[in-house]
């Protein structure tokens, strides 16, 4: 037995562990002191990660679609030489806009992007489509306008604040904030401190809270826009604030004098009288924050919903504070910026346009089934399932079975890897090097990279090596550097690594083209020198001088030493030396001014869309009297963390996922605790069982996430939600799908049926 240290992979915290392993198994999980965030911290899930390494669905070998439908071995010399010769051909057909990529990436599965993004360089492709995308992309278009990119996010200081807001966002169970249950408790057990909560359901959060709003499903933007409307008509936003760190307040408030409070009060169902308290409570606070999560991300008005929650923190002045809502450095960035009004970056169909890089996965399946010759034609998809977790689980089994190529990497075979042309078995997250990925802290950050604990399971091969060995095949890197690895092998790593670099820096000047496959050519050289089984981690040094590049005294402050040229070099040394992370930065709380990318450095709160859909909200009818039910998609509960989990004996509670129902609707339905029933929207129905519950509001009903996979292909366990989401019940703007407002109708199900 061996006791090593790693991350929990199951939320974005990637929380520390100290696991006991023996022959190829987890033996003992344990939160690990030495992590500079967790610190100790574990949540129930981690607990069980046994059932993610070792299942029936692991994937052995590469495997080849034949003519019947059947899949057989073939060799990943053959495989990578196949693909890559129908990739070239499909490129020089079509160009490379015929290809897209899906996924790359996933909760603890991070590292494997710095490679994978490759090849969409090698295809000459801009089409990546991921789950951030149909999630987030609101809130990172209206970040770019506020704040000048859209790389800039924010992040919120709930452990030093006295005031918070949770706008559809259940960290008791969902996670999403530091240590996530001591913070909420620690707050609820202090009377100085006010925690509230704006859910549709009486979540586990808001029985912990100071004030529940249960507002009716959908209508955020009506409260927060009454909250804002309150603010600014009783004088408590902060014009000191205002005048001096933003443009625009004069327009804004024009627009929210204008609305009408009781009416919006009404809409959203909740007394005007605790709309003002929160309000006021808020404004008055000395130190407060937000924290939203999907429930405001994915439901209407998702890019509204995000602009207003902004507004909250930058009108009361909480931001850029202790205790409020900050920008926060990233050493690996998750989105780029991308401006919609470029040329020749929209989609074939749709005419979509990439927010932070990204293209909304609700649009595939169109741009797939697109008559034109500009047609998406070829798909890769890595660590992602999309006939199971993107909406319209149907368009995508049908899209993807007229594609003329389907590559699917991944653990296990998914329901999307059955319909691949060739599926590669990737290493699970704990058979190679991993990093954590989501690092939102701020003033201090961390870093934490993580060796493998286990050897890949039988022919599985980690991510690096797979797209290195296929970008060799397709003729785009050779498949030595001996000048390179010679430099890097004799180099001693006192010189701070610096006649590698400035021979890697000469191979670009001579060779430009291959500077965009630096993290293939520095795992092929750099990677030779690094310790066993850290080779794939030799990119991280570009990371780490670009980092103290940007954010220098920050890098010292924490103690590390070297100049600007060698300090990049210090900080790498010091991520791979600590298997707990390390912090890699510490700012100051004002440096948050520092990190805005408007060329004024001031906030935009201008947003003309915004005001828009803003005004548009007086006129709106969402009702739908042939789906009374809103239901209510992808519920966080205590064992549906992500799809990643194959075997359902995992979980400990509510192996079916269970629907919850309020009574009174079960009465009038007579439906009793336990009961099937039909969950039907307008493409389709699940059958379900019911579970009556308080803790929803009337004619809205909720189902968990993370079901519905079929087991050793065996029957679907648990709910297919996106049987029932229609892809095209979405955002117009982003395309995000309204997850959290499905119309449905809900009836007993006949046995004789």
């Amino acid at each position: 037995m061996a006791s090593e240290k790693t991350a929990c992979i199951l939320c974005s915290r990637n929380c520390g562990l100290t696991v006991t392993i023996d022959n190829g198994k987890f033996i003992k999980i344990q939160g690990d002191e030495q992590h500079p965030i967790s610190k100790g911290y574990l949540c129930q899930k981690a607990a069980r990660l046994e059932y993610y390494q070792n299942h029936d669905d692991r994937l052995a070998q590469p495997l080849k679609r034949q003519s019947d439908g059947s899949f057989s071995p073939i060799t990943w010399d053959v495989a990578l030489q196949e693909i890559a010769e129908k990739l070239q051909n499909m490129k020089q057909k079509h160009t490379g806009n015929a290809f897209a990529f899906v996924g790359g990436g996933g909760q603890g599965n991070h590292w494997g992007g710095m490679y994978s993004r490759q090849l969409l360089t090698a295809m000459g492709s801009r089409f990546i489509y991921t789950a951030l995308a149909q999630e987030k992309t609101g809130d990172i278009w209206v970040n770019g306008r506020l704040f000048g990119n859209q790389l800039c996010h924010t992040t919120e200081d709930i452990e030093h604040a006295d005031y918070v807001i949770f706008i559809g966002a259940n960290p008791f169970q969902a996670h999403g904030i530091v240590n996530a249950r001591d913070t909420l408790k620690a707050f609820q057990k202090n009377p100085n401190r006010t925690m509230v909560v704006i859910d549709p359901r009486v979540s586990e959060t808001a029985k912990m809270a100071d004030i529940h709003l249960q507002l009716k499903p959908s209508t955020d933007a009506y409260l927060m826009s009454a909250m804002l409307a309150i603010i600014v008509r009783e004088g408590l936003h902060d014009k000191a604030f205002l005048a001096t760190h933003c443009t625009g307040f004069e327009t804004l408030e024009k627009e929210l004098l204008d609305i009408d409070v009781e009416d919006y009060a009404k809409r959203a169902d909740i007394p005007l009288e605790l709309v003002q308290k929160v309000a006021r409570g808020f404004a008055q606070a000395k130190k407060a924050c937000i924290r939203v999560d999907l429930g405001t991300q994915h439901t209407l008005h998702t890019t509204l919903n995000a602009y207003l929650e902004k507004l909250l923190y930058l009108v009361t002045g909480h931001f850029a504070q202790k205790g409020g809502n900050n920008l926060h450095t990233a050493m690996i960035p998750l989105v780029s910026h991308t401006d919609e009004r470029k040329k020749g970056i929209r989609t074939a169909k749709h005419k979509m346009f990439p927010i932070g890089g990204l293209y909304p996965p609700n649009i595939l399946p169109d741009e797939i089934n697109h008559s034109g010759d500009d047609r998406i034609q070829a798909v890769w998809v890595d660590s992602a399932n999309p006939v199971l977790t993107y909406a319209d689980s149907q368009a995508y089994t049908t899209a993807f079975e007229q594609l003329e190529l389907l590559v699917v990497v991944d653990v296990a075979m998914t329901e999307t890897a059955r319909l691949a042309h060739y599926i590669l078995p990737a290493a699970s997250q704990y058979e190679k090097v991993e990093a954590s990925g989501f690092n939102l802290e701020f003033p201090e950050n961390f870093f934490h990279m993580r060796p493998p604990l286990f050897a890949p399971f039988k022919e599985a091969l980690p991510e690096p090596e797979i797209y290195t060995r296929l970008l060799e095949k397709m003729g785009i890197l050779p498949d030595k550097f001996p000048f390179l690895t010679k430099i890097a092998a004799f180099e001693p790593k006192i010189t701070a690594r610096l006649g590698y670099l400035a021979a890697l820096n000469n191979l670009f000047s001579r060779k430009p083209n291959l500077k965009q496959y630096g993290s293939s050519i520095m795992y092929r050289t750099l990677g030779k020198t690094l310790p066993t089984n850290m080779e794939s981690a030799a990119p991280l040094l570009g990371l780490t001088l670009l980092y103290t590049h940007k954010h220098f005294e920050a890098v010292q402050k924490v103690g590390y030493q070297g100049s600007k040229r060698s300090l990049g070099n210090t900080l790498f040394e010091a991520i791979l030396g600590n298997p707990s992370g390390v912090i890699i930065s510490k700012h100051e709380f004002e440096d948050t001014w520092s990190l805005l990318k408007t060329p004024d450095k001031r906030v935009h709160l201008e947003i003309p869309e915004m005001l828009t859909a803003l005004r548009a909200l007086v006129t709106e009818n969402s009702s739908n009297p042939d789906f009374p039910f809103i239901l209510i998609a992808g519920e966080r509960r205590s064992y549906n963390a992500n799809q990643i989990y194959r075997n359902s004996a995992w979980r400990k509670t509510d192996p079916k996922g269970t629907m919850r129902m309020h009574p009174e609707d079960a009465a009038e339905l007579s439906i009793t605790n336990g009961a099937n029933v039909h969950c039907e929207s307008s493409i389709g129905r699940i059958t379900v069982v019911v579970e009556i519950d308080k803790s929803v509001r009337r004619k809205m009903v909720t189902l968990p996430n993370g079901y519905g996979s079929r087991f050793k292909n065996g029957d679907a366990i648990g709910p297919q939600l996106n049987m029932i989401t229609p892809s095209d019940h979405c955002e117009p703007f982003t395309k995000t799908p309204f997850h959290k407002y499905v119309p449905v109708k809900i009836t007993k199900v006949v046995f004789d049926e």
